[in-house]
């Protein structure tokens, strides 16, 4: 029987991991993800998971003991947020090399200075070439359906995957999440079966070997390859995950976009805030529509394209800001992805907003839109970068 909970984005979280039952959790608790492993530990003293919880002094530490556990043959999951993410920095590198399928939730924080612990996309996106799959939530639901889905797919691609949710706006908000059953779970996600365990003494293997130019090149271009072939298991799992469970999602979701004129690129949760406004501008007669983009590594660049050959115009919007990069991290692949595979391009314009948690209204949203209709109407893009809400 399916519970239908009023729980935050950080509870969904902790209960899809309970439901998981990884064998190893290590963790450093960091605003706003605290509440997922505080939860989860919670879960661990009191017996209802079989988990090893390894309580860290660090957010390196706690990669650097996720990695271990991982090598040695355990499903094993971390999570963190901003500061804690950079201070992993190494160690990302290192589990997506040593081809680690580790799981970690990352409540998407700014990065420091001045700090700050409110919601943008500033640490996960200065972590997207680390060799992580990244994946970003709209709401707690897809939060919750997406951790189950990510144990999954990192163990059948040998990768580590971070699924992300915009802190305090999904992570601390309370919203009705449908959960399964333990025992669902549990047959959806399979018996962790590891491919080279490092602690199997009878297929003895060497991990994190020195790598001079005589192979460091080949083995990164194993990575690569091996990341090329992610998008088909991430549609896959998510059709067997519809088929059990009755939810389907993709590499990006369309709304309104089949005969639209104008869209709108974004991911996380400002994807709800805009719907809002596309709604509303239907309803005066604009063709207006909106790509939230879920899966950004690996970035679906050509299924991407094919959507958006047809519009006149796009405006994609980052919650990060490349500072003097030609736009936002964002709007740089979505443009890379238009000029290498639609012979159609449409004008691009890059929005900049919400940086350090700052709040995004439907009107704003609106008048991106507006801002769209006179590029199609005049031809001309009079500044590529612009910002929202921000006071000059």
């Amino acid at each position: 029987m399916r519970k239908l909970l009023a729980i935050t984005g950080n509870e969904a979280i902790a209960y899809a991991m309970k439901q998981i039952n990884p064998d190893v959790v290590a963790a450093y608790p960091i605003t706003p993800a605290t509440e997922i492993v505080q939860i989860f530990s919670q879960y661990a003293a009191d017996g209802e998971v079989n988990t090893e919880f390894v309580a860290v002094e660090s957010e390196h530490s706690a990669m650097s003991a996720t990695i271990g556990a991982s090598a040695a043959g355990s499903r094993a999951m971390t999570a963190t947020s901003s500061q804690g993410l950079a201070l992993m920095w190494e160690m990302l590198y290192i589990a997506s090399a040593l081809r680690l399928p580790i799981v970690m939730p990352e409540v998407n924080r700014s990065l420091s200075a001045p700090i700050n612990i409110h919601a943008d996309h500033s640490d996960t996106m200065g972590a997207r070439d680390s060799g992580w799959i990244q994946i970003y939530c709209e709401n707690a639901q897809e939060a919750y359906d997406s951790l189950i889905q990510a144990v999954r797919i990192a163990e059948e691609c040998l990768l580590p995957i971070m699924v992300t949710i915009d802190g305090f706006i999904i992570s601390h908000a309370m919203e009705g999440v449908e959960t399964f059953e333990d025992k669902d779970v549990q047959n959806f996600i399979g018996k962790y079966k590891p491919a080279h365990p490092l602690l199997d003494i009878n297929h003895p293997i060497t991990i994190g070997a020195i790598d001079f130019n005589d192979y460091y090149f080949e083995h990164k271009r194993s990575q690569i390859e091996a990341m090329n072939k992610v998008e088909p298991v991430i549609l896959k799992i998510a059709q067997e995950f519809n088929k059990t469970f009755g939810r389907s999602y993709g590499l990006f979701e369309e709304y309104m976009m089949q005969d639209a004129e104008t869209a709108i690129v974004v991911i996380g949760s400002t994807a709800g805030t805009a719907k809002v406004a596309v709604n509303n501008l239907r309803k005066q007669g604009k063709k207006v529509g909106l790509l939230r983009l879920r899966v950004f590594r690996p970035f679906p660049a050509e299924k991407l394209s094919k959507a958006l050959s047809n519009l006149k115009a796009v405006a994609v919007l980052d919650r990060s800001t490349g500072l003097n990069a030609y736009a936002g991290p964002v709007c740089t692949e979505v443009a890379s992805s238009l000029y290498t595979n639609s012979e159609k391009k449409p004008k691009i314009l890059n929005y900049i907003y919400g940086l350090g948690g700052r709040d995004i209204f439907v009107e704003d949203i609106e008048n991106v839109y507006k801002d769209l209709e006179k590029v199609v109407k005049t031809g001309r893009t009079e500044n590529l970068i612009n910002y929202i809400g921000v006071r000059e």
